[in-house]
C-alpha cells in the first residue's frame, strides 16, 4: 500500500451495547417524524444555522475526498422570485406534455401540480450543484468521482441536519433545472442536483397519506 499521511482515529466515540440500541431508536423516532411538506411559513430562520446544517453535509464521505459539491444558499426575495418564474415554467411544461401519463398517475397521490409558492414564501433555498471538476483545494479543477453518489448522500445528511434542527424541507426538482446555473452563478462544470426548500411549517400545512405509506422493514431488508 503506497504510503500517505495518517493520523489517529481519535474523536470516535464507542457506547455500551444497550446504549447504542438506546440511541438508534431514539434516532429512528426522531427522523420518522421527517415530512416532506409544501406549505411553508415566511418565519425567518437565522443564516447561521443553515450554515451550520451546510457545514455538516460538508463532512459527507465523498469520491477522493474531492467534495464535489456547492450549495447555493438563497434567502434575497428578488432571486427566489426568478427561481419561481422559471421553476414554473419548466413545471407548467412537464404537467401539459412532457410527463407521461404514467408519471403523471404516479404524482398524483401527492396533490402537486405546476404551482410553486412556497418557492416565495419559505425563508430559505438551497440550491446543491454537483461539480464535474474541482478537488480538495479551493481553484483546483481536477476530475471528480462518484459525484452523484458523493453528492446524494451529503444532500441526505443536510435534510437530515436541517430536520434535526427543528426545520421542515421539500426536495424540489424542476426538470431541467440548468436555469439554477444562470440564477445561482454557477459554472456549466457544475449541474443542479436538487432544489431544497427550508423553513418552518405554515400552520396549515398537511401531509398526503400516500406519504405516509412506508415499506416495512422486511421489504427493504435482506440479511445474508
Amino acid at each position: 500500500m503506497k504510503d500517505h499521511d495518517n493520523q489517529p482515529l481519535d474523536d470516535f466515540i464507542e457506547y455500551p451495547s444497550d446504549e447504542m440500541l438506546a440511541r438508534a431508536q431514539d434516532f429512528y423516532d426522531e427522523i420518522k417524524r421527517r415530512h416532506t411538506i409544501r406549505a411553508f411559513s415566511d418565519r425567518p430562520v437565522p443564516q447561521t444555522l443553515i450554515e451550520t446544517c451546510i457545514a455538516a453535509a460538508g463532512t459527507a464521505p465523498n469520491g477522493a475526498n474531492h467534495q464535489p459539491w456547492h450549495f447555493a444558499a438563497i434567502k434575497s426575495a428578488a432571486v427566489k422570485r426568478q427561481i419561481r418564474e422559471r421553476a414554473e415554467a419548466e413545471e407548467r411544461a412537464f404537467y401539459e406534455g412532457r410527463a407521461s401519463d404514467e408519471w403523471l398517475d404516479a404524482l398524483s397521490p401527492l396533490g402537486t401540480d405546476a404551482d410553486k409558492p412556497y418557492l416565495e414564501i419559505a425563508p430559505w433555498l438551497i440550491a446543491i450543484f454537483a461539480q464535474r471538476r474541482g478537488g480538495p483545494e479551493e481553484g483546483e479543477a481536477r476530475k471528480n468521482y462518484y459525484i452523484s453518489e458523493s453528492v446524494g448522500i451529503a444532500t441526505g445528511m443536510l435534510i437530515t441536519a436541517l430536520h434535526h434542527a427543528g426545520l421542515a424541507t421539500l426536495t424540489h426538482t424542476p426538470n431541467p433545472m440548468t436555469f439554477l446555473n444562470e440564477v445561482c452563478g454557477r459554472p456549466d462544470t457544475e449541474k443542479a442536483f436538487v432544489l431544497l426548500v427550508v423553513g418552518y411549517p405554515a400552520e396549515d400545512a398537511t401531509v398526503p397519506l400516500h406519504a405516509l405509506k412506508k415499506k416495512p422493514l422486511s421489504g427493504i431488508m435482506s440479511v445474508l
